[in-house]
């Protein structure tokens, strides 16, 4: 996946102001002055990898009253306690009513983008490469998977539209593995097949079929090990379920092609960033 492309970013910025602006601060009015400026910074408060600058500033841009606001830094840095990731300089009543909204993009994804960089960190001494998956917040998906690639991650499909994946679902519904497979690859003959297997039963019926990918589900590192010995180099070889930080090295340490993790995404906890006026 490329970066995010300045209409996406400001679709995105559109779409957040219109849930918390309105074109509208009561409390900004309120207590500001007409035409009084400040000055501000965005800091962080914790370790991490910096990302979503680039919504931070549309943010501004897209509230009324001048900002001018400088990037200390950009996508994929390394943040410290105290890092001034922005700084802001213009309108006080767009710089306050901005804030959340520049705020809960950067916090959001450079939650992402951490806790990804601290997988890729586990599995890169065993050549592994990590996945992001579909586990993702409706509507945030491209910015989601923007953060996992910050992260150091690589992007898995991005949608239901792009990749053929049979899982058990699949498999139940047409009626067994082989039926699931020959159609797929009948209907869809350029394609490269993905299959989710279960067991090592499953596995062989995999192979068999000469499927492109295979991915082993909630396999425990020992049974990777196995699993990757009988594949022997005729399809490449997926893990997911189960995988977190304290497990991942095992895991990688079987040597798969990828690791995939949803916790990516759906777990990752939000970095502590605050923006603080400057007196």
């Amino acid at each position: 996946m490329s970066q995010l492309t300045p209409a996406e970013i400001q679709a995105a910025v559109e779409s957040a102001l219109a849930e918390d602006y309105r074109g509208s601060d009561l409390t900004g009015a309120a207590v500001l002055d007409p035409g009084q400026e400040c000055r501000a910074q965005v800091i962080a408060r914790d370790k991490g990898v910096v990302c979503g600058i680039g919504l931070a500033e549309e943010v501004f841009r897209q509230l009324p009253g001048s900002v001018r606001v400088v990037a200390e830094l950009q996508d994929g840095a390394s943040l410290e306690p105290g890092s001034v990731v922005l700084r802001l300089s213009g309108a006080a009543a767009a710089i306050l009513a901005g804030e959340r909204t520049a705020l809960n993009f950067l916090q959001h994804l450079s939650g992402i983008a951490s806790l990804t960089a601290r997988y890729v960190e586990l599995a890169r001494p065993f050549g592994v490469v990590i996945l992001d998956t579909r586990k993702t917040v409706p509507g945030l998906r491209r910015l989601e998977k923007y953060a996992t690639r910050t992260g150091g991650a690589r992007n898995h499909r991005m949608g239901l539209f792009d990749a053929i994946l049979i899982k058990d679902n699949h498999v139940e519904l047409a009626g067994g593995l082989a039926a699931a497979v020959s159609r797929a690859t009948r209907r869809h003959p350029a394609r490269e097949v993905e299959v989710e297997v279960r067991s090592q039963a499953e596995l062989e019926v995999a192979l068999e079929l000469q499927v492109g990918r295979v991915l082993l589900d909630n396999f425990t590192p020992s049974e990777v090990s196995l699993a990757i010995a009988r594949v022997g180099g005729r399809a490449e070889v997926e893990v997911s379920g189960g995988v977190d930080l304290e497990n991942v090295a095992a895991y990688a340490a079987a040597r798969p092609d990828y690791i995939s993790v949803g916790r990516l995404t759906h777990s990752a906890s939000a970095l502590d960033l605050a923006l603080k006026v400057v007196a």
